[in-house]
């Protein structure tokens, strides 16, 4: 299965986290998937991307940026969607409690 950021993961391989209300009405439904290192992550994104425009189509997504706090948010650049911040919200508690 391979999703809007390149990374292909087996289904058994995930793990369901949340699922989240958009302003819109929308449903964000979202998975924990196996670690990788960035630079992979990266890889596969530019993949990704590189064969949606060779096939005419546009990516879902322009860019990948990784977070880990509610404080970078700010940084982000562009539209995201509106439940982002709750989740980087529960991603700190999450963290917090493991450390």
């Amino acid at each position: 299965m391979i999703e809007e950021t390149g990374i292909d993961a087996r289904p058994d391989d995930l793990t369901l986290w949340n699922v989240a209300r958009a302003g819109n009405g929308g449903i964000g439904v979202l998975f924990r998937a196996p670690s990788l290192p960035e630079a992979r992550l990266r890889e596969r994104f530019e993949a990704m991307a590189a064969e949606e425009r060779a096939r005419g189509r546009e990516p879902e997504l322009d860019d990948v940026v990784l977070i880990d706090s509610t404080a970078q948010l700010p940084l982000l650049a562009g539209p995201h969607a509106d439940y982002l911040e709750p989740i980087v919200r529960r991603y700190e508690t999450t963290a917090a409690e493991r450390a």
